[in-house]
């Protein structure tokens, strides 16, 4: 019976040291109807990730301050969450999806709403 109804969104974790920046992903990502988590480093991220499991997705900026950078926490995202999908940006170095952890996608900054849910839904 209950086989029309939508698929629950995922729950997108945004880590991004840059308040404004992740301001904009979160209004992008809540405006598609997804539930938003926000993180201002890895070290807060993997707190949350530990403290969650209905995490669906990672976006995360590549440079942040602290112990690593977003490639780094995708990469061991990818090794203890295999079901969490990975979408990565940086406004410094762009990335092939080749180069990505775990099929991970790749997103250029400043990124458009489109390319951001088109990276969400091509991430494996």
């Amino acid at each position: 019976m209950n086989a029309h109804l939508p698929a629950p969104s995922p729950v997108v974790l945004v880590v991004e040291d840059e308040s404004l920046v992740r301001m904009v992903a979160v209004d992008i990502l809540e405006d598609e109807g997804f539930t938003i988590l926000e993180a201002a480093n890895a070290d807060e991220a993997w707190a949350i990730l530990e403290g969650r499991a209905d995490i669906g997705v990672l976006f995360t900026d590549v440079n942040m301050p602290g112990m690593m950078d977003g490639l780094a926490l995708a990469t061991l995202v990818a090794e203890r969450w295999p079901h969490i999908r990975l979408v990565i940006t940086s406004g410094r170095r762009g990335f092939g999806n080749s180069e990505m952890p775990d099929n991970g996608q790749f997103v250029q900054k400043p990124y458009r709403q489109i390319d951001l849910m088109s990276a969400i839904a091509h991430a494996a």
